[in-house]
């Protein structure tokens, strides 16, 4: 499984790389690290030939595109196959919640992320 993970916080790839250790040894999962809404979107751009279904997750509050503005475009562009997105969040504000699920989020994470929930979504 693929898996784009998108957040300015650059720490981020270090801690999935530690909680997903043994699963990228193993092959299970492969994972794609970008610091912004518009790094993430070039990449998609640039792997669009592929058609490798993906998961995304993504915060929702980054510097300039938010998270929402990057699910609004891959919503937009990407139908086959279609990647499910995920947006995490440091806010559970019920406002973001209604927006992401407007723009057709697949699902919701809070952080910090809780590593155990979000495997057992993936079915790692």
């Amino acid at each position: 499984m693929k898996i784009l993970v998108v957040d300015d916080e650059r720490d981020i790839k270090t801690l999935f790389e530690q909680r997903f250790r043994r699963e990228i040894r193993e092959n299970t999962v492969e994972f794609v690290f970008k610091f912004s809404g518009e790094e993430a979107l070039v990449f998609l751009n640039d792997h669009a030939q592929e058609q490798e279904a993906i998961l995304i997750l993504s915060d929702i509050n980054m510097p300039g595109m938010s998270g929402l503005e990057l699910l609004e475009h891959i919503k937009q562009k990407y139908h086959k196959p279609p990647p499910v997105v995920m947006m995490i969040t440091a806010y559970g504000d019920g406002e973001n919640f209604r927006i992401a699920q407007e723009l057709g989020a697949d699902d919701f994470l809070t952080k910090p992320v809780d590593f155990k929930l979000l495997k057992e979504k993936l079915k790692i």
